[in-house]
């Protein structure tokens, strides 16, 4: 008898570590509508990531805030007053607004614009073609001296 209840205990015990467990992960991954809200939120424990991404362990603000988010959700708040909710009570600071045309367009002008300059460096720079090039005329009788000695020793050559 006593190994049986031994057996039920641990079992017991598992058991509630197991719904211990799932009950933290289900409080700490917040739903859908409250990652929503909280990219609309600045967190507020010093790093520069919204209360929806704040990777900080065990965030001091946005656990809470995150919490406060769904209960006025729960209560039928829309986005809008839950942000301005926020805002009365931490101020404009905490607003983050969406990126506007111009922070979309920025990366793609500066891939552009880097582009533009490699390719007229490389119009630039480019090395000739030899075909192109004429032929010096040796007009200081040293250099005559030594295009002769050129000539003689390709000549041998053949």
């Amino acid at each position: 008898m006593p190994r049986r209840m031994q057996r039920f205990k641990s079992s017991l015990l598992v058991f509630t570590i197991a719904v211990a467990a799932l009950a933290q992960t289900a409080s700490e991954k917040p739903s859908v509508d409250v990652r929503r809200v909280g990219a609309r939120l600045q967190c507020q424990c010093g790093c520069k990531d919204s209360v929806a991404t704040c990777s900080m362990l065990e965030c001091h603000f946005s656990k809470p805030a995150k919490e406060r988010i769904a209960q006025m959700q729960s209560v039928g708040m829309s986005d809008d007053q839950i942000v301005q909710a926020f805002i009365r009570d931490y101020g404009m600071a905490i607003y983050l607004a969406p990126p506007n045309a111009f922070g979309w367009i920025v990366p793609y002008a500066s891939v552009g614009f880097g582009l533009g300059a490699i390719l007229l460096f490389l119009r630039k720079y480019r090395a000739k073609p030899m075909a192109n090039l004429v032929a010096i005329e040796a007009a200081d009788p040293e250099l005559a001296k030594y295009q002769e000695q050129i000539e003689k020793d390709t000549a041998n050559l053949d």
